[in-house]
């Protein structure tokens, strides 16, 4: 029985069944780690000490008749900008290298309060700047499906584990598509809720009105569980939003039998790869078949959200970045006086991509431009909001393309402006704050996973999941189980 390559739900059931303890699931993933890790290179830190301690409660827990959740053994990956206590948090940067988390992120503690093991931290571009995570200042991560191209940023690290069976589900962070392009790439469900949904308190900031934690897994319904577990209110994140989390789960059961789906107008003039496009135009008939409605839909402003995104990313990214000073924490490199550290700190521990960010950003924010380019930018941000407003009177739910290709190889893509549009179709939704995920649909020529992104009105998670699993089932009959690579 190979445990590292089942679903969180299967894995949960073996547990609560006494089929399998805890410790043999965890000893199974750290196997495959110990086995695969250092050609994929998902991983910066692995846990295998703290996570095996971690599963042996767990057990003890059962045994005794007192587990903490159904989920409770069940073990977890998480990203490197999530806060675990005592742990090393990187944010994939030399400049947090040796920096250990003082406490742990609210999603993190809610894991552990289920009785979830942590497997270990994850890799990632630099402080979440990235569509590749080849802006790791730390290590390279390859995708498990072709391990000359790149896992999608910047939580490859989160997706590229899961795909290659280290794990069974993990967390990520999602402030333009870090979520769901990983997930696209590597045939995983990518989750990114609604904005407020799940706590931000724990997460490092890169663009604090943009960023939101998401969940990498191998089914919807595993996503769905996980959605579960680390949304709800958080006294200690302001953005958080009071709202009753809904049972995510029961909307899987639903199907899509009046369902309103809406597609964009000209969609399929857009410059996207015939292998996505023959996934979409099928994904389109499954929904009709299953009972949907398709109604074709007009985003105004949407070829303008790109430039809205990366001007307003990039202004909070300066401004939530000059705490890396070497005065309170992180890497510290003397200098002749105060201003000369602080020049010879940024200089060494921060990357080129980051760098470029904080120039831009600080520019951007600068006297003169202000107005010119980040007010201008969040009154098209209201703009962009206002047209999914509108565009979700009509519809339900929103079916495009995750990415416009499939995972492209290292070095493709050497112009930042290429790889900044690699986000199209992600990025609206972080604009205007709105739940969307990837699903696996499909596969390209060279066999390279296509995914497919859903996007919901606010707080509307069910409603997308609800599509997804329709779109699910199609993909498991025609191909299988997700399983891993």
């Amino acid at each position: 029985m190979e445990l590292h390559t089942m679903t969180a739900a299967e894995l949960s059931r073996l547990l609560q069944s006494g089929e399998v303890s805890s410790v043999e699931t965890v000893e199974s993933c750290l196997d495959h780690i110990a086995a695969r890790d250092e050609t994929v290179g998902a991983f910066l830190t692995v846990l295998s000490e703290q996570a095996l301690r971690a599963a042996a409660r767990s057990d003890a827990r059962r045994r005794e008749g007192r587990s903490l959740s159904v989920w409770d053994g069940v073990p977890i990956a998480v990203k490197d900008n999530l806060a675990l206590a005592g742990v090393r948090n990187t944010c994939g940067s030399k400049m947090l290298e040796h920096y250990l988390a003082p406490y742990d992120a609210h999603v993190v503690a809610r894991l552990k309060e289920l009785g979830m093991p942590i497997l270990g931290k994850t890799n990632m571009d630099e402080f979440a700047m990235g569509s590749s995570t080849e802006y790791s200042a730390l290590q390279v991560t390859r995708n498990p499906w072709d391990m000359e191209r790149v896992p999608g940023g910047s939580s490859g690290g989160s997706a590229a584990c899961v795909a290659a069976g280290e794990a069974p589900w993990s967390l990520g962070s999602d402030t333009g598509g870090s979520v769901r392009e990983p997930a696209a790439f590597c045939g995983l469900v990518g989750i990114k809720p609604t904005y407020g949904r799940v706590s931000r308190y724990g997460l490092v900031a890169f663009a604090s009105s943009l960023d939101q934690v998401g969940t990498f897994s191998r089914t919807v319904s595993d996503g769905a569980a996980l959605l579960q577990i680390i949304a709800g209110n958080d006294g200690k994140d302001s953005t958080s939003l009071p709202d009753t989390v809904p049972d995510f789960a029961g909307s899987l059961r639903r199907g899509v039998q009046g369902l309103r789906i809406g597609v964009l107008e000209g969609w399929e003039e857009d410059n996207i790869l015939p292998s996505v496009r023959a996934s979409m135009q099928e994904a389109v008939a499954v929904l009709k078949d299953a009972g949907a409605e398709v109604i074709t839909v007009s985003l105004e402003l949407l070829d303008k959200a790109i430039e809205t995104y990366y001007l307003i990313a990039m202004a909070e990214a300066s401004s939530n970045l000059a705490r890396y000073d070497g005065v309170r924490y992180g890497l510290r490199v003397e200098g002749a006086d105060a201003a000369d550290m602080f020049r010879r700190t940024r200089s060494a521990g921060f990357g080129p991509e980051v760098k470029r960010r904080i120039l831009l950003g600080t520019y951007i924010l600068s006297a003169g431009y202000y107005d010119a380019y980040y007010k201008k930018a969040q009154q098209v941000r209201t703009l962009i909001r206002d047209a999914f407003s509108k565009a979700f009177h009509r519809v339900d739910v929103l079916l495009t393309p995750t990415t416009a290709t499939t995972a492209f190889r290292f070095g493709e893509k050497q112009d930042p402006l290429q790889m900044y549009q690699t986000d199209y179709y992600t990025v609206p939704a972080n604009l205007a704050g709105l739940p969307a995920m990837s699903i696996p649909f499909g596969r390209c020529d060279a066999g390279l996973p296509i995914g497919l992104q859903l996007t919901a009105g606010a707080l509307q998670e069910s409603i997308m999941l609800q599509a997804a699993a329709a779109l699910e089932s199609v993909e498991e009959q025609r191909r299988g189980s997700y399983g891993t690579v």
